[in-house]
């Protein structure tokens, strides 16, 4: 390979390192954020399985696990007001 090439591969790679920052970074990220939504899942799952005595349920997709899972606890008890005062 000619070494212009190589170093012009480089030096690309630096840039783009240089304005996207590493890689790393955004994998730390979104890793976090899919953590959060698995464990909203599972919120959102004890609380199906706790709420079907009362007839509650709460369906599990990435929107209500999302909430569930950044705002945590206190995002499935808004889910559960939303269920029980807005949805009959």
């Amino acid at each position: 390979m000619d070494p212009i090439v190589v170093i012009l591969t480089i030096v690309a790679i630096m840039v783009l390192l240089l304005f996207f920052g590493r890689p790393l970074k955004i994998m730390r990220w979104t890793s976090y954020g899919v953590l959060k939504v698995v464990i909203g899942a599972l919120f959102i799952f004890f609380a199906n399985v706790f709420g079907a005595m009362f007839g509650l349920h709460i369906p599990i997709n990435l929107i209500t696990s999302a909430i569930a899972g950044f705002l945590g606890l206190f995002g499935v008890g808004a889910l559960i007001l939303i269920h029980l005062m807005i949805i009959p």
